[in-house]
């Protein structure tokens, strides 16, 4: 499966895009990076950028972004100068397109902001916006075509869609030797946030990304039981279960 999923990655790769300065009409035009490096890439800058315009509560300053719109580009050319090979670990190909979906969708909003919802703009998760080799990638694609296959249900916890019900964007980039780290604590700060999940012994009220994705979370067992692994009550193997209604409000 790893080989499967890092063979579908190869196949997308990102704008190297211009790193002028921003005016009103974002720049969409993209420009194809030649040149592949076999090694993954420094996430130094996209940990910067988070860093300064990501609080610890996960709120997004995207006018702070717009305004460092050429430093995220130039991210965006960091990643297209790389691309996930047979060589790379689970935890670097994981960290590169975990970050890669949580940059790109950053830059989704820049270019349409401002939008009170991801949703006001039309088909977000489907737009061409970004390209390799003459074909376009989208959202969508890396996150159902090469996030979900690598077996990593975390990765819900971690890739983030610019909206309230989310998991919180965290401010400050994943990297390969803190992935289990950060993946775990993601886990755990989502299911322990009350206005994403309510959890006791028998009944749930969970955010319906739990609904959505419901098959990646029974991999290794039930929903109950992947749960029951990342809280401190035990949930009852019959508990009740209820979805909470979800909020697509801007996460700023």
């Amino acid at each position: 499966m790893k080989h499967l999923s890092i063979l579908m990655a190869a196949l997308f790769l990102f704008t190297c895009c211009n790193s002028q300065t921003i005016s009103d009409n974002v720049n969409t035009d993209p420009i194809v990076t030649e040149t592949i490096s076999q090694k993954p890439p420094s996430h130094s800058v996209w940990n910067d950028l988070l860093m300064k315009h990501v609080s610890p509560d996960g709120t997004v300053n995207y006018k702070g972004f717009k305004a460092d719109y050429p430093k995220l580009l130039n991210y965006v050319g960091i990643l297209g100068e790389s691309s996930p090979n047979d060589s790379w670990s689970k935890q670097e190909t994981l960290a590169y397109w975990i970050n890669a979906y949580n940059a790109l969708t950053i830059d989704l909003i820049i270019r349409y902001y401002p939008v009170n919802s991801i949703r006001d703009i039309d088909d977000p998760w489907k737009q061409r916006l970004w390209k390799k080799d003459g074909r376009w990638c989208t959202l969508d694609e890396i996150e159902h075509d090469i996030l979900r296959e690598m077996n990593e249900p975390r990765i819900h916890f971690a890739i983030v869609c610019a909206s309230y019900s989310c998991p919180k964007l965290l401010n400050e980039a994943y990297i390969p030797s803190k992935l289990e780290e950060q993946l775990s604590q993601a886990t755990r700060t989502f299911l322990e946030d009350p206005k994403r999940n309510s959890i006791s012994e028998n009944k749930l009220e969970l955010s319906k990304i739990f609904k959505w994705f419901s098959k990646d979370f029974k991999q290794q067992g039930n929903l109950v039981e992947f749960l029951n692994s990342y809280v401190d009550v035990k949930i009852s193997s019959d508990a009740k279960i209820d979805y909470k209604d979800y909020d697509w409000a801007l996460n700023e």
